[in-house]
């Protein structure tokens, strides 16, 4: 909607604080009432707001896709060399040449990410109907043609239909875990609040994607389609771009680089060998490319996408399912994890963890809905039924219960309100299961909770045809029921400033808290009402209920520390509660926690240096997320970010690993991320972060592997030229080297196992260069033997007199042989490769080195390769030569690892 509304319409803007207006106020903004709107009025909304729906995105048509994955500097300078062979005949390096070229951009355009179907994911959350009332009928009508004004019935299990702002409530509890993080189901008022009241605080307010999941309302449309909060998502998720991982900026940086001085290494060689030398500009250019051929790393993309793909593969065995490539590298220099708190560092099931008699404090053994677990008193396990108040306790949790816990193979559910399976689930550990206390203590009946009471009591009857009112709520509204505590000899008087401190103290720890009563008595009507309730009830306990972390996250939290990693948790639950589960965790302690009221106020300086040095962030919203990952990275940080709600989607979208919950996240968070937990466990990620820089180790391998190949083909071809030799090798044969030891060679290296002490390292540098100091040594070191061993071969045999042909075999093998020695050296950068893990704790590198054999030997003996390739048979001394040759390289390579290991070099590199 590009107009602003005029005079005559009501003003549904979305800048309106619709939850600070009161219902008189709200009607009449927007020209409601008890009947809602005419059909007339809401055609004419419907006009000029439009749908109720949120706007398809823009997309890339496949074959722009498919056309962007040629756009890379290597690419265009591989694509000019085959145009230019083309115009000259060479139609064998002209093929090989556009071979390498397609395969690259074939597997590119596979693997490229579809991160815009997480727009599809939150469209779907919209609710598809709605109960609507017009001209004061009721009618269930599309929910896309609701606009603003109308009146919207709400029941439990309905999804809302829109932004709506509550008007009248029966008992509403909406479940905003996806939109706010809420862990639990939100009890909803028609109160207003303040403006700056965070989302999860506007109470007033049902908002569009939400789940109603008990009572009943009615509200107000205050906003439609892209105007909710679930639009404003949509639309940061439509504006935020992907960014490039760590890896690919580097290799993008890398073969800029790359290129420029193969570019001015041939332009320069041409000159000269032209102007000074005197060649033919054609036969010059034939050499200019065969240079190019050997200094372009042609296999690189292609290894990094199988190295890449390896790694997917191992991390699917641990749960952790990749969705886009780049992403398994990039959380191997990950520095940052901002995790959210529900179902990632927590469970998402809420549990028992204390129960507070007079003169006791019991602490509740066991995590989540499974029933298992002991109570213990001062560090000993007990037996609840030598505890009167604590056995009487968990009975009234029981009885005075609405839940139904469930196992479902093997997994134990909870239907209902999660507190009260808490308290189902305690009754469990003890052996008082809900079935036995229906049989036993059956309910006659009962005031159900409703906000404005604050309680909920039942009726029952024991196996002795006693009567006993049960109640359970808010802690203040049952200490003013009761004027007895449960002591160890029975009722004895109340002690309210004690129960008030120890409230304070257990909701310190950040845990809900229930308090329980009994009353030995029967109601005095037919019927239990709230003058049974007034008083004359014996307080039982108060219990301490938490959504606790997983003790497996726990250990990885601490992992990722020992990896120099930093762990922050953002949520959108209270600051308490996520204080006291960062403290679990050992996330932030001794630290502020920050709120999303505080970050909004921040400019993007201040929220910065904030970022670094808070840990713990509470009642974040949507903006908040993605403002605290936008701090962290232009900080210099590379972030993963875990999420499960729509409300975490534009965050995961802009991290550089965005982390997705399996299980219980929604499609939105599952579309926007990189990589999803098949088990929901934070655990996964440290175990994804070793794979990751597992696979980082394995690409630096392979690079420092394959470059010296190039640069030996390089030097071989430079040093003919300039002293006026024949060619050692041609192009097609240099792109026969390139492309054999890159498929077999180089691909064992993908298979490298991580190495120990892999997590003792901090992360890599995000700006680190790909090639180091030490790295730019070892290429020219092992570059110049492998070159003194091909042309030292080369012109020995042709000063015996050999052939032309024989001479190039015979040098193509040289090279071949010095990579498969120095395959092995690879394994290790420092490490020595003569040991019995050197030698064969990498199957894979033996059997490449046993495929790349019969492949030399077809391009040495069969005659269809002589005709391709110009090569020519060897007889059993020359290819002792050839063999000699490599042996050179592997023994000057592993003297150079025995003298730095005993330099002080050696720290520094195995500490990088």
């Amino acid at each position: 909607m590009t107009e602003r509304p005029s005079p005559d319409r009501p003003d549904a803007a979305p800048a309106t604080a619709w939850h600070t207006l009161t219902r008189t106020q709200v009607e009449e903004a927007l020209r409601s009432g008890k009947d809602g709107l005419s059909e007339t009025e809401a055609r004419q909304r419907l006009a000029y707001y439009g749908p109720n729906r949120l706007a398809p995105p823009k997309r890339r048509g496949p074959l722009l896709r498919l056309l962007m994955q040629f756009h890379n500097i290597l690419l265009y300078v591989m694509m000019g060399a085959a145009l230019i062979t083309a115009l000259l005949g060479h139609w064998v390096d002209t093929g090989v040449l556009l071979a390498a070229v397609i395969i690259n951009a074939v597997i590119g355009f596979i693997q490229e990410g579809k991160a815009e179907s997480a727009l599809d994911a939150i469209r779907a959350m919209l609710s598809p109907h709605a109960t609507v009332i017009r001209d004061g009928r009721r009618r269930e009508i599309d929910a896309a043609e609701l606009v603003p004004g109308d009146l919207v019935a709400l029941a439990s299990g309905d999804r809302v239909p829109a932004d709506l702002r509550l008007v009248a409530i029966k008992e509403l509890r909406v479940e905003e875990a996806a939109l706010t993080g809420e862990s639990l189901p939100v009890e909803k008022t028609t109160a207003a609040v303040a403006a700056d009241a965070p989302l999860g605080d506007r109470y007033g307010m049902a908002y569009s994607g939400t789940l109603a999941v008990y009572g009943q309302a009615s509200g107000i449309v205050v906003n439609t389609g892209a105007t909710t909060e679930l639009g404003k998502i949509n639309q940061m998720l439509a504006d935020i771009r992907s960014l490039a991982t760590p890896l690919l900026r580097q290799v993008d940086r890398f073969g800029r680089a790359l290129a420029l001085v193969i570019l001015a290494l041939s332009a320069a060689t041409f000159v000269l060998g032209t102007l000074w030398r005197g060649h033919a500009p054609a036969e010059m250019f034939m050499m200019v490319v065969a240079l190019a051929a050997s200094a372009i790393p042609e296999g690189l993309p292609a290894i990094m996408t199988v190295t890449l793909a390896l790694g997917v593969q191992r991390m699917a065995q641990r749960n952790a399912i990749i969705r886009r490539l780049p992403a398994v590298e990039t959380l191997g220099s990950v520095t940052v994890i901002c995790s959210d708190k529900t179902g990632t560092l927590t469970r998402n099931e809420m549990t028992v963890q204390k129960v507070v008699c007079a003169g006791h404090v019991f602490d509740v053994g066991g995590v989540g809905y499974a029933p298992v677990g002991d109570l213990s008193l001062d560090g000993r396990i007990i037996d609840p039924e030598h505890y009167a108040a604590l056995a009487l306790a968990i009975r009234a949790g029981v009885l005075c219960n609405d839940a139904r816990l469930r196992e479902d193979e093997g997994l134990w559910r909870v239907e209902g309100d999660p507190t009260e399976g808490a308290l189902l689930v305690l009754g469990g550990k003890t052996g008082f299961s809900q079935h036995l206390g229906d049989e036993a203590w059956p309910r006659l009946d009962s005031i159900p909770f409703e906000s404005q009471h604050r309680f909920m009591a039942t009726y029952h009857r024991d196996s002795d045809d006693m009567p006993w009112i049960f109640a359970k709520g808010a802690p203040e509204r049952i200490f003013d029921m009761c004027d007895a505590q449960w002591g160890t000899d029975g009722s004895e008087p109340l002690d309210i400033d004690t129960w008030r401190r120890m409230a304070t103290n257990v909701a310190a720890q950040g845990l809900r808290l229930l308090a329980l009563a009994c009353r030995r008595a029967a109601p005095r009507g037919a019927s239990l009402d709230f003058g049974d309730t007034e008083s004359g009830f014996v307080l039982l306990a108060l219990v301490g209920i938490i959504d606790p972390p997983r003790e497996e996250a726990i250990l990885a939290v601490g992992e990722c520390h020992h990896a120099g990693i930093r762990v922050k948790m953002i949520t959108g639950d209270h600051v308490e509660t996520a204080r006291a589960i960062g403290a679990q965790l050992a996330i932030g302690v001794g630290k502020p926690a920050v709120t999303g009221a505080e970050v909004a106020v921040m400019d993007d300086a201040a929220l910065r240096r904030m970022a670094m040095e808070v840990d713990v962030f509470a009642r974040a919203s949507p903006e908040h997320k993605l403002r605290l990952v936008q701090a962290l990275q232009d900080d210099g940080q590379v972030v993963a970010m875990t999420g499960d709600g729509v409300n975490d989607a534009p965050a995961l979208k802009r991290a550089d690993v965005g982390v997705a919950m399996g299980l219980k996240g929604t499609e939105a968070a599952k579309e926007a991320s990189d990589m999803v937990l098949a088990d929901d466990n934070f655990a996964t990620i440290a175990t994804a972060v070793r794979e990751g820089r597992a696979v980082y180790d394995n690409l630096k391998k392979f690079i420092l592997f394959m470059l010296p190949t190039n640069g030996g083909e390089a030097l071989v071809v430079i040093a003919a030229i300039l002293f006026e030799l024949a060619l050692p090798l041609t192009a097609a044969q240099v792109l026969w080297i390139n492309m054999v030891t890159s498929s077999t060679l180089g691909l064992a290296l993908a298979f490298e196992p991580a190495e120990r002490g892999i997590m003792n390292r901090p992360p890599r540098p995000p700006g680190e260069a790909l090639l180091s100091g030490f790295f730019v040594w070892r290429v020219l070191m092992v570059s110049v033997l492998m070159m003194t061993g091909a042309l030292g071969l080369f012109l020995w045999e042709l000063d015996a007199g050999t052939s032309i042909e024989t001479a190039r075999t015979m040098a193509v093998n040289a090279v071949v042989a010095a990579e498969m020695f120095y395959l092995v050296n690879s394994r290790f950068i420092l490490a020595p490769a003569i040991s019995r893990v050197g030698l064969s704790g990498n199957r894979y590198v033996l059997f490449a080195i046993a495929a790349c054999i019969p492949l030399q030997l077809a391009f040495t003996h069969l005659p269809l390769m002589q005709g391709i390739f110009g090569s020519n048979d060897l007889t059993p001394l020359e290819w002792a030569k050839v063999l000699a040759a490599g042996l050179l390289v592997f023994c000057v390579a592993e003297l150079e690892k025995f003298v730095i290991r005993r330099s002080p070099l050696a720290a520094r590199l195995n500490h990088a």
